[in-house]
């Protein structure tokens, strides 16, 4: 096995390449969070029942405050546009905590059988994770 040198310039391009994959994910991740946490606040308690089945086992406020902890977490993905220095710790703080949310509710809907919702919270793990660990890596 040997090891490749990279010039300068392809060193920046391929930071160039993986930033630009990581805004990406950062982006979908939370355009999905901010909806999911807007339909948790603004939908009649009975549809969201009928739309996911976990919320008939817990009280409407716990809905409710997911709702607000998704948004806001959403919200802070995106932190670094508006000051990088400031945002990066933002950034994987969200992050973490959207992750530890994701794996919280994969376990849920694969304890309860709902295989689309389990796959859709594997995707996102699968768009979280990376972000986290390399944000996290460029916070040091």
């Amino acid at each position: 096995m040997t090891s490749q040198t990279y010039t300068p310039a392809r060193a920046r391009l391929n930071a160039s390449y993986r930033n630009l994959t990581l805004w990406t994910l950062q982006g979908w991740v939370a355009m999905f969070f901010v909806a999911a946490g807007y339909a948790k606040l603004t939908e009649p308690f009975a549809n969201l029942i009928d739309l996911m089945r976990w919320p008939a086992f817990a009280p409407e406020n716990l809905v409710r405050g997911l709702g607000v902890a998704e948004i806001v977490l959403a919200v802070l993905m995106l932190a670094p546009v508006i000051s990088w220095k400031q945002g990066r710790p933002l950034l994987v703080v969200a992050a973490a905590g959207l992750l530890a949310l994701e794996t919280v509710m994969l376990a849920i809907h694969a304890t309860g059988m709902d295989v689309g919702p389990a796959v859709t919270n594997l995707i996102l793990i699968a768009m979280t994770a990376p972000v986290l660990w390399l944000r996290a890596r460029e916070v040091r």
